[in-house]
């Protein structure tokens, strides 16, 4: 049977399906995010698997998970001091599918390579900062340098012959490197790895001298006694490390260096789903479960705000701009 439909009717038609059409776009964007999220969320990592980014990473993963009702799957991308990992989030679609653990090097990078692929400032939207915890100078058991000060005094002795390692160009294993080169006078070699992970094996083999490795990647080995820890580049001693002095009153002063780990997503990403990762980071974050896990790493939770952390990186970033051109650091 054929039904024939009127001109007056289609046209009530069409008119009715174009009113419906632009209701629609009225609708607000974020509207569309209300059910946020509906798949699994990407966390990229910019380190090798093993170090102390990738444990953080991992667990405050889980605890956020279980938050937000969906799977959020840990990528290791590293390379480039953390270049390759953090310019896949910077392209990647502001959705909040994708984010990135960020760290120190975060900071440094854009006065460390004039070139990079993104604008630090403009590619990332903040989220929240996890925590913060101090780098800390480790040798072998059996090392002969026993303090910072026969440390100092055998760079002196033999230039350029000490090796120390770091999880990565620019990152805060690296910095520590250069600026106790910088303050304290002496000629050290750098040898970076694509992680914390390498870069441990690789002290433990006997392949480098010493590392400054965040306290939570060093922690395990110097609770095993395979390491043996200098001193800290924090301010103030460690709570979980209360024996070992501040690199700052072994010999020298104005030492102060902090690693961190804070979550962002590419830059216009939806307010709302900000607002839903950064309740879901804080709830993880401050967690009995996660705190016991890493706060006997070292790791001190500091939750906030997004714009907390804006607020930190623009601070730190005005510190490090004066330090690396001070040093005359450059590494393109």
């Amino acid at each position: 049977m054929q039904i024939t439909i009127s001109k007056r009717w289609r046209q009530t038609i069409r008119a009715t399906l174009f009113t419906i059409t632009g209701l629609a776009s009225l609708v607000p964007v974020s509207a569309t995010y209300a059910a946020y999220p509906e798949r699994p969320i990407r966390l990229i990592v910019p380190f090798a698997p093993g170090g102390g980014t990738d444990m953080i990473s991992r667990l405050i993963a889980e605890g956020m998970s279980k938050d937000l009702h969906q799977t959020i799957i840990v990528e290791n991308k590293p390379g480039a001091g953390t270049t390759i990992g953090s310019d896949e989030v910077a392209r990647a679609k502001p959705d909040g599918y994708t984010l990135l653990m960020a760290t120190f090097a975060h900071v440094v990078n854009p006065y460390l390579h004039p070139k990079l692929p993104y604008d630090t400032d403009k590619a990332f939207a903040a989220i929240s900062m996890i925590g913060h915890s101090p780098n800390v100078l480790v040798v072998k058991p059996d090392s002969p340098i026993k303090s910072v000060k026969a440390l100092i005094e055998a760079a002196k002795q033999k230039p350029g012959t000490l090796t120390y390692a770091s999880q990565g160009v620019g990152t805060s294993a690296h910095l520590a490197g250069e600026m106790l080169e910088s303050l304290a006078k002496v000629n050290m070699s750098h040898v970076p790895y694509r992680g914390a992970g390498p870069a441990l094996n690789d002290l433990l083999g006997g392949h480098v001298d010493m590392m400054f490795g965040t306290a939570a990647a060093v922690g395990p080995s110097l609770e095993a006694g395979t390491l043996r820890a200098l001193g800290v580049t924090s301010a103030e001693r460690s709570p979980k490390l209360p024996d070992i002095p501040t690199i700052a009153e072994s010999g020298v002063p104005d030492y102060v260096l902090d690693a961190w780990y804070g979550l962002y997503a590419p830059a216009g990403t939806p307010a709302d789903v900000i607002e839903k990762l950064n309740a879901a980071a804080h709830k993880a974050a401050n967690d009995e479960t996660f705190r016991a896990k890493v706060q006997g790493e070292g790791l001190v939770i500091s939750t906030g705000t997004p714009k907390d952390l804006d607020d930190y990186i623009k601070g730190e970033q005005a510190r490090w701009k004066k330090v690396i051109s001070a040093s005359n650091i450059t590494l393109d």
